[in-house]
């Protein structure tokens, strides 16, 4: 089983990478495989609903939003981190977001992120943290995503990563989170094993407020 955590900070090495550390270490510790994935400090252009990638299974702008793909289908659960950018996750890791969970359920059927587990890891100087968590937990519920809790609400605080050192809650609530997704893999594959299906699908239905 792995999980692949992606960090969507601008700093491959900042607060948001140490968060993740945190979870991936105890992830480890309960023989989970783990990649951090680094999305760069280059400017990611956002989607433009072309709807390109319902005809192609991915995005027409072929840049590190496709490039994660493949890491995507290998995956069994996940973890998004962000930093916190005047009260909300960085625009880089909502264009990222935006586009490889769109050109995912457009383009794909959702073949990469179908029940499996995520989470999402913030990390802040002082404030904004809740806003993004819950921006971020909107696009694991859309795509049946089961979401991962711990103690507290996953963040971290900190302007350098030694200052997140400091925080021994949001560590602790990092441990707490990779236990718990650890925990809920294994009982995947328990129910797996023991021939419990998929929950059945059905056609989706789409209505419009304006009739």
């Amino acid at each position: 089983m792995k999980v692949l955590l992606v960090n969507g900070s601008p700093h491959k090495a900042g607060c948001t990478n140490r968060a993740l550390q945190e979870a991936a270490g105890t992830l480890n510790q309960e023989g989970i495989e783990t990649e951090i994935f680094w999305i760069g400090n280059k400017p990611i252009g956002g989607c433009i609903g072309c709807r390109k990638c319902s005809e192609i299974g991915k995005c027409v702008f072929d840049d590190i939003v496709n490039q994660i793909r493949d890491k995507v289908y290998e995956a069994d659960g996940f973890i998004f981190g962000t930093p916190v950018h005047y009260g909300a996750a960085s625009g880089n890791i909502t264009a990222f977001m935006d586009r490889l969970f769109y050109s995912e359920l457009c383009g794909n059927y959702n073949r990469g992120f179908y029940m499996k587990p995520a989470a999402a890891v913030i990390s802040a100087r002082r404030a904004g943290t809740t806003a993004a968590f819950d921006q971020m937990n909107k696009y694991f519920t859309i795509q049946e995503m089961p979401v991962v809790s711990s103690r507290y609400w996953n963040m971290v605080h900190g302007a350098l990563p030694e200052q997140v050192e400091e925080d021994k809650e949001g560590l602790y609530t990092m441990r707490v989170l990779g236990r718990n997704m650890a925990y809920l893999l294994k009982c995947q594959e328990a129910a797996k094993n023991a021939g419990v299906k998929l929950p059945e699908k059905e056609d989706a239905v789409f209505t419009n407020f304006v009739r």
